[in-house]
């Protein structure tokens, strides 16, 4: 899927930074979890990466010591029979741990980032989207690896693994062993999600020794929007379930079994603001788009970014809607008409809360394609018709 460039610097993006992928080299290695760094303290579960500290323990993102690693184990959800059921409509912790238990797997991968402080191994959560070895993760859980490697559930030996494609834009990457005959995971249609649901996450948080962790929560909000700096991440699942380094890429799955997202963010506090049992999958909805897009790449990389051309902020005076601060010369939007100070409000035909909503509509979009923008200008609203192209080499 096309993705609109990260703000520019005037921007106040609030992206989750991943918590980090386990790095179990002599090296400290930080890896961003869920592929974005939340300014307001948004911190990506990037699933299981830890640091490595030179006497060998390793570390979270967090700072909590860990003298263990992780025996992954993969997890997926069966498809219709034995669906599990609970007293009073509840979702039945052990009965679906068990249901989805087959479909989750571990994921490690050797890193070569661009400096000592990202170059290690990192350790995350996939899930199996197909009974002949096709598995889903984080784009963040494999980013700048040399070597990835699976372990089923059940085994004690790795599987080497291919990279199919990767969209770091949406932060989900396909992977492919040989197998058959391994237990697919179902995914929830999104009008069955509601707010309120309950929902169990399922990863390999902190890299713990044994199979997975699972921990309960409720669905806390839907159709979150999220800065990155691969763009933005949209369609997302708020979720109070506890969701830690290591859980990204694994299932976050409903009363049934089936899955309703994937595991990729976390919100942690800072400084100036509080975050508690704040955590994001993307939607089975946006999950099954993107990955019907990657099942087409090849190489690796995902299909050409779409481009429009503005550097955004969000407002600061209560209303809704982002900022455009800048305008590039000779882009899609200097052609169509926008300038300086618009405020965009609506992308075709949706309306937007502030700059990752722009970010989001514009990258779900192609190069070539003409998107509707209505913007508030001097008090009133305009609309223009903007083609957008390919985004330009950084």
């Amino acid at each position: 899927m096309p993705v609109l460039p990260p703000p520019a610097p005037g921007v106040r993006p609030r992206p989750p930074a991943p918590p980090g992928r386990h790095i179990g080299r002599h090296r400290p290695v930080v890896a961003a979890v869920g592929a974005v760094a939340l300014l307001a303290g948004l911190i990506g579960v990037l699933t299981g990466l830890m640091l490595a500290d030179e006497d060998g323990a390793k570390t979270s993102l967090a700072g909590t010591k860990d003298p263990t690693r992780s025996a992954p184990s993969p997890t997926e959800v069966a498809t219709t029979a034995g669906a599990p059921s609970a007293p009073a409509g509840r979702l039945d912790v052990q009965a679906v741990a068990d249901l989805v238990a087959p479909s989750v797997v571990t994921i490690s991968a050797d890193i070569d980032g661009p400096d000592a402080s990202t170059t290690g191994e990192a350790v995350g959560t996939g899930v199996v989207v197909s009974e002949d070895g096709e598995i889903l993760t984080n784009a963040h859980v494999v980013a700048d690896a040399t070597d990835i490697r699976v372990r089923l559930p059940g085994e004690s030996e790795p599987t080497a693994v291919e990279l199919i494609a990767s969209d770091a834009g949406n932060d989900l990457a396909l992977l492919q062993i040989e197998a058959t005959g391994l237990v697919a995971a179902t995914f929830a249609p999104m009008d069955d999600v509601a707010l309120g649901d309950d929902v169990l996450a399922i990863g390999f948080a902190l890299d713990l020794d044994g199979g997975p962790s699972v921990t309960l929560g409720i669905v806390s909000a839907l159709d979150r929007t999220l800065l990155t700096p691969s763009g933005a991440l949209d369609g997302l699942i708020q979720t109070d379930a506890a969701i830690s380094s290591g859980n990204s890429g694994g299932p976050l799955v409903d009363a049934e079994g089936r899955v309703v997202g994937i595991n990729t963010a976390v919100a942690r506090s800072d400084a100036t603001t509080a975050a508690n049992n704040v955590g994001f999958a993307i939607g089975a909805e946006e999950v099954e788009a993107v990955l019907a897009d990657l099942r087409e790449e090849t190489g690796g990389e995902a299909r050409s970014e779409g481009y429009l051309g503005v550097s955004l902020e969000d407002r600061t005076d209560g209303g809704q809607g982002a900022l455009v601060t800048s305008v590039e010369a000779d882009s899609p939007a200097a052609d169509a008409g926008l300038e300086e100070d618009d405020v965009i409000v609506e992308v075709d035909e949706s309306t937007t809360a502030g700059a990752a909503g722009v970010i989001a509509a514009i990258r779900d979009l192609e190069p070539g394609d003409e998107v509707a923008v209505v913007v508030v200008r001097d008090g009133e609203e305009t609309a223009f018709t903007v083609g957008l192209a390919e985004r330009p080499p950084d």
